[in-house]
Parts: structure tokens; sequence; C-alpha cells
């Protein structure tokens, strides 16, 4: 590898990155089409001319299947996407879709090859082997094992009704008609994104297979209306919750069969998923992840000295515009999160998270720093992030203090990405919030400590793969949070940290006032996210030079980097990891080791992506409920930081 190759490739990223802009100059992206988001969506619009008698979505609903026909894999089996193992969950979502076919062959013969699928896998299909490999997979999280059997109980392969439907966990709908503060301390069997399902699935439960208790049975009649006026207001604009269909065709679906076919949720809800759909037939897991890439990218292209060239001011005032008008203002009516975050998308059905508010804050440090307004959206998200950290010191997605299932509990990627922010606006921040921005980084420091894995690694919550152990991405999470860890292993007058226990401050409370909850304002729980491992903290250079030497030994002998040691290479690991170790060259254990490692690396890079023009995805992506995707722009944005990241260190050999 030499200079001006490297030149080259970064060059060709760069505008190809540039050149996918939308017209109003921010990034869009594209995700993967999804066979589980095809096939649950053709089945609920299925569902809904079933039950109102009509034809309006024949066309939608032939175009769907007629997709999942000619994506289904080798093995008889569906994926996630077009590139991922077979699973049983969405083989048994485009099985169960199937039965709304009007009778063509290649469908008949998609059947087959499923059913023969799914013999070798749960050893037959009979309703009881079904519900059991479902519940196996999900364990105690019903946010996806409900809807998923309600799904095959409706398409009438868990057997005639009503007794399929003891196949289907009754989900306690009723609770949602109490206080949204209420809702952790009643421990719902979902997570907090998850409330439309729970008042869903758990309706048409109850339609086809009510309670013997007459106490409960009587208190659940009661509680229909109410919850179904609580799902109409928590509704989007678009029709469509968290911008993604296979949330949407849940409620749609089963809204539907419990005889509400033409209710307001169902009319909105049918009307998302019928302006979502692709010119191919099928549906991706959400619309976009327009402000998550648009941060990515910002992020990515700023970080160089010649910065000013590729966002010229006209475009960089565009872009930040943009992003300061995806600041939510007001309390969200979903989740109840209080304003000063940001969502993963510009549309109505987005909700504010921590990693989504981390990544503005850092486009915005990038983009317009001494502008005065920028710096007062900057206080709020900050200290919307400080009010979401847990009691533990990390930070979770959406609500602190849930904790009790893997997406609300505090996340080392999450974490990090927090740390980095605070980090970057810290000098600007008004007193008061920089004054516990710098005890919430010794805290969250405390918890990185803490959940590094014995090895070196940290596992993240929202990115796996699916040919590592146990389907996680150390190689993800570990990149990110040494990237983190690396400005503040730098500092002479690095953070203290007491060794053993969480609780990292020199005297007085680590924890912010207990009103001023995230999400819901919703007091701490002495249960709070006790997912992590013991230990005692530790400074920011030795957990770098742990994480170093995991990443160093984690790399392929062709160069680059899969989601865990040994697992095939991808452009998106093997670009994270090399921005990470270019990052901490001055700190790591081996100096010569590191200036290899990420030669080697940009060197696989250049070859994989023919010096910067061709960018294959992989799907690391982890939404939700263990689905998964990937994202056109992840390869792209990933690999101008990594080679602008190894351009810095003029590596030429």
């Amino acid at each position: 590898m030499d200079r001006p190759h490297l030149d080259n490739a970064l060059r060709a990223a760069r505008e190809r990155l540039l050149a996918l802009r939308s017209p109003a100059g921010h990034w869009e992206g594209e995700l993967s089409s999804s066979p589980l988001s095809t096939a649950i969506a053709s089945w609920a619009l299925a569902v809904v001319d079933r039950e109102r008698k009509s034809a309006e979505f024949a066309g939608l609903v032939r175009g769907g299947l007629d997709w999942l026909a000619d994506n289904q894999n080798e093995d008889g089996g569906w994926g996630d996407t077009v590139l991922s193992r077979s699973n049983i969950s969405t083989t048994l979502l485009a099985w169960s879709a199937m039965a709304a076919s009007d009778g063509r062959p290649e469908h008949a013969r998609a059947v087959e090859r499923a059913e023969a699928w799914l013999r070798r896998r749960v050893g037959g299909i009979e309703a009881e082997r079904l519900a059991r490999a479902v519940d196996e997979r999900y364990g105690q999280d019903r946010t996806f094992s409900a809807p998923i059997l309600t799904t095959c109980a409706l398409a009438g392969r868990l057997g005639p009704s009503p007794e399929a439907w003891r196949h289907v966990m009754p989900l306690p709908f009723e609770l949602a008609a109490f206080p949204h503060r209420w809702w952790r301390w009643l421990r719902l069997p979902v997570v907090s994104y998850a409330l439309p399902a729970l008042i869903a699935i758990g309706q048409v439960r109850f339609h086809f297979r009510p309670p013997r208790n007459p106490v409960a049975r009587a208190w659940r009649r009661l509680a229909r209306g109410r919850t179904l006026e609580i799902l109409t207001s928590i509704q989007p604009k678009s029709g469509g919750f968290l911008e993604a269909a296979p949330l949407t065709s849940f409620v749609v679906m089963s809204l539907a069969a419990a005889g509400h076919a033409r209710h307001e949720v169902v009319r909105r809800g049918a009307a998302f998923l019928a302006a979502t759909v692709r010119p191919d037939g099928s549906w991706p897991i959400d619309t976009n992840l327009a402000t998550w890439v648009t941060t990515l990218a910002v992020n990515a292209l700023a970080s160089g000295p010649d910065a000013a060239e590729r966002l010229p001011a006209g475009d960089r005032r565009k872009i930040l515009d943009w992003l300061l008008a995806q600041q939510y203002r007001e309390e969200h009516p979903y989740t109840h999160a209080a304003p000063g975050g940001w969502a993963w998308t510009d549309l109505s059905g987005g909700v504010p998270d921590a990693d989504d508010t981390a990544g503005a804050l850092l486009a915005l440090r990038r983009l317009g720093a001494g502008d005065p307004q920028v710096r007062e959206a900057a206080a709020r998200g900050a200290t919307w992030l400080l009010d979401l950290q847990n009691r533990d010191g990390g930070v979770p997605t959406f609500c602190r203090g849930w904790g009790l299932l893997p997406f609300d509990r505090s996340g080392p990627d999450l974490t990090a990405h927090a740390v980095t922010a605070w980090t970057a606006w810290l000098p600007d921040l008004p007193p008061n919030v920089r004054a516990r921005a710098e005890k919430a980084i010794r805290r969250a420091l405390a918890h990185l400590a803490r959940t590094q894995r014995p090895e070196g690694e940290w596992t993240p919550l929202w990115f796996g793969n699916q040919f590592a152990p146990t389907e996680e991405n150390p190689t993800y999470g570990t990149s990110r949070v040494l990237a983190a860890l690396a400005p503040l292993a730098a500092r002479r007058g690095r953070p203290q940290v007491v060794r053993g226990g969480s609780q990292v401050v020199r005297g007085g409370s680590p924890d912010p006032p207990r009103d001023s909850a995230a999400c819901g304002n919703t007091p701490r729980s002495p249960r709070d996210n006790t997912h992590t491992r013991g230990g005692s903290g530790e400074p920011p250079r030795t957990m770098v030079e742990r994480g170093v030497r995991w990443l160093l030994a984690a790399q392929n002998w062709d160069g680059g980097w899969g989601g865990a040691p040994a697992a095939p290479s991808s452009i998106e690991e093997t670009a994270l990891a090399v921005d990470a170790l270019a990052r901490c060259l001055p700190y790591g254990p081996d100096l010569a080791a590191i200036r290899r490692a990420v030669g080697r690396g940009a060197g696989w890079l250049m070859a994989r992506t023919e010096e910067g023009t061709r960018f294959d995805p992989a799907p690391i992506g982890f939404y939700f409920a263990k689905l998964w995707y990937f994202e056109r722009l992840y390869p792209i944005i990933f690999t101008v930081a990594a080679l602008e990241r190894a351009r810095s260190l003029d590596y030429t050999g």
C-alpha cells in the first residue's frame, strides 16, 4: 500500500458518499429489503381485506408473496435479509403469510420447502413444537414471540381456533390503561417501545381466547376501549409505529382480526404499509435511518484536515439547519421522553434515543460549534443524555431504569458514544450542565471498566454478526468504545474512578435530580440495570491497552476483521477496527503491531472496495427483537472514516 493509492481510494469513497445525499442536502440511506417485514406486511393487509371482505390490497399481497418466493434461501427457509441465514422467526412468518396465496404454483412450492426446513429445524410442524421453538429463541421477552405466534394462529398454522390460541401467551394489555409513570413498575413483559404490540396482540388473544377467571375477563373487557384510545393517541402521523413495517403490521393484523378492521388505527396503519412498499413488492424493516446516517456521514467527512473543501459552508449550513430541526422540543407522545433528544429518522414515527442524540451532538460540534443556536441545542441534548444515564453509570437506548430486557438496559457502545458527545461539548456547556457531565463521564468510565470482558472486548446492543458465537459483534463494540476512550487516555489529568462499586464521584450523590428522567420522568429503582459483571474501575489507558490487544488478536489472516475472531471479514467491521486502532496508536501496548494492523486493514479495504468504488454491505445491523438488517451507506461511511484516519498517520507501507 502506498500513499497515492490510499489518496485515490479515499477520494473515490468520499465522492461516492457525497453523491448519495438527498436533494435537501442530508443523507437518507437505504435499508435492506426484509423477508420478515415483507411476510408480516403482506399477511396484515390480507387480514384487513379478509375482515372487510374487500380486495383493496390484493395486488400488494400478491407482490409481497411473489417476492418471498423469489428470495427464499436454498435450504427452504428465510433469513432477515437476502444475505442472512434462515431462522425460525422469519421462516414461520413467511410460511404463515403464504396462507394468503391465491394458489400460484410457485407459492405452493415455497410452502413445501418451508415446511421441509421447519421439520429439519424443530422436528415437525406441530403447534407444540413451533411454539416451543419460538419461546426458546426469545425467552422472557414477549415483544416478538407473542406477535409471531399470533400470526401463526391467524394463518391457521397452529391448528383450529380457539385451540390454537393456547400457544399464544396472553399479554396484559389492560396495564396500558394505567398512567405511563407506572409502566416500569408494573413489570410489563415487553420492552418500553412495544406498547402498541402489547395492546393489539393482547386484544386479539383476548378476543379469541378470553381468560376463564370472570374478574380478569370483565376487567379486560372494560379495558378494551380505553387502551384503543391510548393506541390511537400514540400512533404517529405517518401511521407507522416507529416507522417500522413489522410493528405496524402486527398492530394492523391483530386489531383487524379482533373485529376492528375499520378502526382508525387499522386504516392509518394499512395506509402506511401501502405507502412504504417498494417497487419490487418488498418492505424494509424501517422507512429510513436518515438522522443516524447523516450524523455518521458528517462525522466521517469532517474528520480530515480538508473537511471544508468537501462540505462547503452552504452545504454545512443546510445540514446543520436540518439537524437542528430534528431535535425534539416537546415531550414525546409515545415514550413521554423529555425534550432535547434526537431519533434515528426525520419522520413522525421516530423516538428519541441515546445513540442518535450522541451522534447529533457530535455532528453539531463539527458543523457549527460557535453558533449560539447550536450551543443552546447542544446543551439541551447533553442534558437529555445526562437524564438518561442509569444508576449503573451506563446509558440505555430509550428509557432509564427498565433494564430487565435486552434493548432497555445499558450498553457499552451507547455509553461510549455518550461519553464522546459529553467530552466534545464539555468546554461550552453551561456551568451546571458541565459539572453534571464531568460526574457522568466518570460514572460512565466505571461502567465501561466493569463491562469490559476478561479478554479486553466489549459487546454492543444494536449490532451483531451472524457468523459470530452467540451472534454478538465484539469487533463493533470494542471499536466504538476504543474510539471514545482514546482521547481520554491522551490526557494527563484523566478522570478519576474509585475502585470497587459504582459510585465514582468524590462526595455527593452521583445521580442527577430524580425528577429529570429522560423517559416518562420515571424515578430510579434499586433494580436498575444489574446486567454488568462485577469489577473495579480502571483508567482509560488501561482499558485501551486491553481493548487494543483484543482487536489485534481478532484480525483475520487476510488483513480484515469480522464481527469476532475468525468470522469472515466485512467492509464495515474492518473499517471500524482500522479507525479505532489508528486513534489508539500512541496508547497501545505495541506501536509497531498497531501500525502493521492498520496498514493491513486499510490495504484490505482498498482491495475489497476496488479503491473506493464498490461497497458490498453486510447484515451487521441488529434491529429490535434480534432482527438483522444492512444499510447501503454503512460500508461507505465507515470506509471514509477509516481511510481518513489511516491517512492521518501518514502510513506508507
